[in-house]
């Protein structure tokens, strides 16, 4: 069963249509990214995931709930961490998830039994005394996102998970979403963080102009954008020739001792390439593969969409 699933979702904002027809599919237990930028529809998407707006066509369920029938039972099963903090700064970080813990309606021992548990694995032991007005940016996120697994849920909504957090903060989060999947929960995680996406998600899908214009997992998303190629290395002008005559499409790459070979990135051809040249007994003295990113596919994918 998919934790979650949207067929034809819609929503307008006045005379605005923000969504106009998302369908996605997500597995259980694993990251999936939704990508877009400001206003492509993302926010207004996880609001409707998670009950917090109605869609205006189209259905979903959320780890086996109807989000329109039984929204109780969807938000029994989901956490949500938005892109701004839900932690009470007057309050210190074992109080904070104390808090949680009462309006989860945990008796008062197990509230406790589970703050401790979650100051833990948060890394917050030191710290969970303290006013939470005194936590930095990564703390701060870390214990936003401990007190959304106060209730133990099966699925997780991560809005921006990372905004404005340092490089060693981000990848603190990251091996926190790790470890979290790995436990067995789904992460539904909208960034602009392209190199966040790459590092974590399964499968990313790209939404602009409320509509999922591509689906895939990161490398399948970046095979789909041209510009991947091997770059040929050469010490001796001679083979160097030798590889612009034997190679189809190999063109010379500046005024460097070196050839570019359109590639798809995979071993196999790869494989096919390296063996061709050995053929025609040309020596390669180094080479390296470039692939298309994730802000080339994103870039590419959406300027479709918007040309006239």
């Amino acid at each position: 069963m998919n934790a979650i699933t949207a067929n034809g979702l819609r929503r307008s904002y006045g005379d605005t249509e923000v969504l106009k027809g998302v369908d996605l599919f997500v597995q259980r237990g694993t990251v999936f990214s939704l990508l877009g930028a400001n206003g492509a529809g993302k926010t207004t998407t996880v609001k409707i995931l998670s009950t917090l707006i109605a869609a205006h066509g189209g259905s979903a369920s959320v780890a086996g709930h109807d989000v329109t029938s039984n929204p109780d039972g969807v938000r029994a099963a989901i956490g949500v961490t938005g892109q701004f903090s839900a932690v009470d700064n007057l309050m210190t970080g074992r109080e904070n998830l104390k808090l949680m813990a009462d309006l989860h309606h945990l008796g008062k021992a197990e509230g406790r039994r589970r703050a401790e548990q979650l100051l833990e694995q948060f890394d917050l032991v030191d710290a969970a005394d303290r006013s939470a007005s005194t936590y930095s940016g990564g703390m701060r996120r870390r214990l936003d996102l401990a007190m959304t697994l106060v209730g133990t849920p099966q699925v997780i909504f991560l809005d921006e998970p990372t905004t404005g957090l340092d490089p060693r903060s981000r990848r603190t989060m990251w091996g926190i979403v790790r470890g979290l999947v790995a436990s067995g929960i789904t992460i539904f995680l909208t960034t602009q963080y392209l190199e966040e996406a790459d590092e974590l998600a399964d499968r990313i899908a790209v939404l602009d102009g409320g509509k999922v214009v591509a689906e895939g997992t990161a490398d399948e998303l970046k095979r789909r954008i041209p510009g991947g190629h091997v770059l040929l290395q050469f010490h001796d002008p001679r083979h160097l020739d030798a590889a612009l005559r034997v190679v189809r499409g190999a063109s010379r790459d500046g005024d460097a001792l070196a050839v570019r070979v359109p590639s798809d990135g995979s071993v196999s051809s790869l494989k096919a390439l390296l063996d061709h040249l050995d053929s025609h007994a040309v020596l390669v003295d180094s080479l390296s593969t470039h692939t298309p990113d994730l802000d080339d596919v994103f870039l590419a994918l959406t300027e479709k969409v918007n040309q006239p």
